[in-house]
């Protein structure tokens, strides 16, 4: 692994009780993007491989009588963070974050080993057919325990390196048959949002690939669209403006404004898998067919994140969701193996 220093970037805490994790960065930390009160799977966005899982685990509150609290997580950019911390007497954590750095490496990163685009199915509800893909950043080489030490490819080539393998796959699909109405979702953070080429490039990759307008999806995460919702509204119709589809991902994990919703030129939205793993629950299947009826009034599509369980399919239908997406239908899959299962 070689000789590594370590070096604090921010603080956390794990709200036992909510289930809820808050991540401080310092000022000007290259981590940033973290910032905030996140559930799981909304940081999951952001972490690479089994993370989202180990986390989970390293946080079970079986395990609130050890003394400290160590977890190595993956980021969806190739580097990596350590969370240290205490456990305290209810199952909730406070500590360090922690980024390990290779001497004479900036914190700002440069190229480590790569990343691979794989993509997970995305169900129409209504055909039983694959209507298009997720497209998610995996680590291509060392297991994720293992990435310290590396600080990845950076923020500022991640975004157009998913962007444009992803578009690449959805060419691919394209030319091997398979209709201009498939799409392909890319998940953009905070950070990217600001990025001054986005439309520029968006325009330059629905042009160069012949797409239609939205088959190639941004997905905004609401946290990220929340830090700004002025900005995020701008970005949300330059990128239509260049022929993008958005998406507000994680709808429901947040503070909801419906001043913004109602602003936002968003296609459709996707149901935080929280509220989705909740379906049954009279409450909240009155909350989801509330939101997916407020969703299709908006012109909006309603996608159900995190499904397990084929046998919530009619329930889904029943509430109103349009697509779904989840481990019941498809792990995420090379390009290849998508065009395959396409074929199938």
């Amino acid at each position: 692994m070689g000789n590594y220093s370590d070096t604090n970037v921010g603080h956390w805490k794990w709200d036992a009780g909510d289930r809820r994790l808050e991540i401080q960065p310092l000022p000007q930390s290259p981590l940033d993007d973290l910032g905030g009160i996140w559930s799981l799977d909304a940081i999951g966005v952001l972490l690479d491989g089994l993370s989202r899982s180990r986390l989970e685990r390293a946080l079970d509150p079986s395990r609130k009588q050890e003394p400290r609290f160590a977890c190595v997580l993956g980021l969806s950019n190739g580097g990596a963070i350590r969370l240290t911390g205490e456990f305290g007497k209810d199952g909730s954590v406070v500590g360090d974050l922690i980024q390990e750095i290779e001497p004479g490496v900036s914190v700002a990163g440069t190229p480590g080993p790569g990343l691979k685009a794989v993509f997970q199915p995305i169900i129409s509800l209504s055909t039983g057919n694959i209507a298009g893909f997720e497209a998610l950043a995996r680590w291509d080489g060392e297991a994720p325990q293992l990435h310290t030490g590396h600080t990845g490819i950076g923020d500022a080539a991640l975004a157009p390196n998913m962007l444009i393998r992803a578009s690449e796959a959805l060419s691919m699909w394209r030319k091997d048959g398979f209709g201009d109405d498939l799409f392909v979702n890319v998940n953009l953070t905070g950070r990217d949002l600001a990025r001054d080429d986005l439309a520029g490039l968006v325009d330059a990759l629905v042009t160069g690939h012949g797409f239609s307008a939205g088959q190639l999806r941004i997905e905004i995460t609401e946290q990220a669209a929340l830090r700004d919702a002025a900005e995020a509204v701008r970005v949300a119709d330059a990128l239509k403006k260049a022929g993008a589809g958005v998406i507000l991902d994680d709808f429901g994990s947040g503070h909801s404004s419906f001043s913004w919703l109602a602003a936002l030129p968003a296609d459709g939205l996707k149901i935080d898998p929280e509220l989705t793993r909740q379906i049954g629950n009279p409450k909240v299947d009155t909350i989801l067919e509330t939101v997916t009826l407020l969703a299709s009034k908006l012109g909006m599509s309603a996608t159900a994140e995190g499904i397990e369980d084929l046998g919530q399919i009619s329930v889904l239908k029943h509430l109103g969701f349009d697509f779904a997406q989840g481990f019941a239908f498809s792990k995420p899959l090379s390009s290849d193996d998508a065009l395959s299962l396409l074929a199938s």
